[in-house]
């Protein structure tokens, strides 16, 4: 079955034209696309994060516009498109950009100097960047009798890695120097599509063109990147099975599971389908295993110029609040941490009420990934030292081998509480808690704080596949491991989770009062 299923699925390819052209399976968002080019505005900015087929969207948006029909065969957008006139496009990639200016106006002057070579222009010596690109848009429409159509592919990207440096200044004058033109050329643009994961107002794609569109969050365009529940199984059928098999798991299991680790977006409260992220979905089913694909792929680096403190405020940010003036129209550099967290893909739309939305980790992809970025500068070990000990420790736990378990916990958390100055603010317990249960969550287990039942108040839940881990915490001062076991037991902490049928493990742990870390632990047996 696994041979006659194999399909080519395209993990990460961004070409429209390759993936028409090799076979490739393609969801087909061609209506969506249709719609965009001829019934939206003339000038449209769309933000999503990164590797959620943003570039693969801007280049079927140039295959259609050069009326590539026969890439578009069998595809929704032929029911729709009739004509299929072949326009002038003009496409920049600026995460080609560099980080600063000269590398900003290195690359533009060699795109246009492509566009100028195709229209024949010969620029002026003394020609500035803004010129050229008048020049381009003006002469492609002269020699086809057709509008233009712009697209604008990462705009953000040099200014994101520019920012809190003292290149950014200079970035952002060359957007203000070049792309005013943009409104200038109106009426030779059919249309301009602007991409993007952060936004960045002060600069002349926005204050200069004050009728641009920001289309991120319409209902129409809710599901015009991603993949929804009904385009899996109407496409990815085959693939389900196979994961399935090569897994040992249900069809349905397999499902839930890609649910729980994928999907979760929402980009409107108008449209609240739940959308999953095409590039870690893609890459699961193509290699029929749960991983983090999207956080492997890189970007971590940007989250401390624009969050501080983000190992304290992790638990804050999976239900926080922001209102819908800040979340759809602020410059990103002065509108929180939780508006660069929702731009760039670490939290999503979870409700809105009063013109307020409520935010949150979109799924367990994200919320391991965050996780795993802050265990470092909790325990106050290089990302290297941590790797090996977690490693351990999840294999460990999930085969309930509870004394190579506390170890290697115990080894991770020596003396941070005491040291990390940023936790000064909390109890000693507390500050255990924070550690311990990132720690969990940092290596995918699914981890409940403070959990409340009939009898009591559990301090955590720590499940696996097999295992479900009633934990009590309590300082040496405070009765340590025998009074946790106690309260775990005299309390029945455990029986709620009887009917489940993984072995309900409960566990007292022993902690240092002066924050010296894990000293001993105990089973409640």
């Amino acid at each position: 079955m696994t041979g006659i299923n194999r399909r080519k699925l395209p993990a990460g390819i961004q070409s429209f034209k390759k993936i028409r052209e090799e076979g490739y399976l393609y969801v087909d968002k061609t209506d969506i696309v249709w719609q965009l080019a001829n019934n939206g505005q003339q000038y449209n900015y769309l933000s999503r994060p990164r590797r959620f087929g943003k570039s693969l969207l801007v280049d079927t948006l140039q295959t259609y516009f050069e009326g590539r029909k026969e890439l578009f065969e069998g595809l929704k957008i032929m029911e729709l498109e009739k004509e299929w006139k072949q326009c002038p496009v003009i496409r920049l990639d600026l995460s080609l950009g560099g980080a600063n200016a000269k590398t900003l106006r290195s690359y533009l002057d060699i795109r246009f100097g492509e566009y100028e070579k195709k229209y024949g222009i010969t620029p002026k010596a003394t020609a500035q960047l803004a010129d050229r690109f008048n020049a381009i848009i003006t002469t492609a429409y002269e020699q086809t009798s057709l509008k233009v159509a712009i697209l604008i592919d990462e705009y953000d990207a040099p200014l994101q890695h520019s920012w809190n440096t003292p290149e950014h200044d200079g970035c952002t004058e060359v957007y203000r120097e070049v792309f005013a033109i943009l409104k200038a050329d109106d009426e030779y643009e059919r249309l301009v599509f602007i991409t993007g994961i952060t936004k960045f107002t002060q600069i002349s794609l926005f204050s200069v063109l004050n009728n641009l569109t920001n289309i991120s969050f319409l209902p129409e365009y809710a599901t015009i990147c991603g993949i929804t529940e009904q385009e899996i199984i109407d496409n990815f059928k085959p693939e389900l099975e196979r994961m399935a098999i090569r897994n040992n798991w249900t069809v349905q299991e397999t499902h839930d599971r890609l649910k729980d680790y994928y999907d979760g977006y929402h980009f409107c409260a108008d449209n609240m389908v739940d959308i999953y992220n095409p590039f870690s979905l893609i890459n699961a089913l193509d290699q029929s295993k749960l991983s983090n694909f999207w956080a492997a792929s890189g970007a971590t680096s940007l989250l401390p110029k624009f969050v501080d403190d983000l190992d304290v405020s992790l638990e804050h940010f999976d239900h926080c609040y922001i209102d819908s003036v800040t979340l759809e129209t602020n410059d990103v550099s002065d509108g929180g941490a939780e508006l660069f967290l929702y731009q760039s893909g670490y939290l999503t739309i979870k409700g809105y009420e009063d013109e307020v939305y409520t935010l949150g980790f979109p799924n367990e992809e994200v919320k391991q990934a965050l996780n795993k970025l802050v265990v470092p500068a909790l325990t106050l070990r290089t990302k290297s030292q941590v790797i090996s000990t977690q490693s351990l420790l999840k294999k460990m736990i999930q085969n309930a081998k509870i004394d190579e378990s506390m170890k290697a916990l115990k080894s991770l958390i020596a003396d941070v509480p005491y040291s990390n100055k940023k936790l000064a603010s909390m109890d000693m317990e507390e500050r255990y808690r924070l550690i311990i249960s990132t720690i969990f969550n940092a290596i995918g287990l699914k981890v409940e704080v403070e959990k409340m039942i009939a009898t009591g108040r559990i301090d955590m839940i720590v499940q696996t596949s097999r295992y479900i881990y009633v934990l009590e915490l309590k300082l040496r001062n405070n009765g340590g491991k025998e009074a946790a076991t106690e309260q775990i037991l005299d309390r029945q902490y455990m029986e709620p989770f009887k009917a489940d049928k993984r072995q309900v493990i409960g566990l007292g742990i022993e902690l240092d009062e002066e924050g010296k870390g894990l000293l001993d632990w105990k089973k409640a047996e």
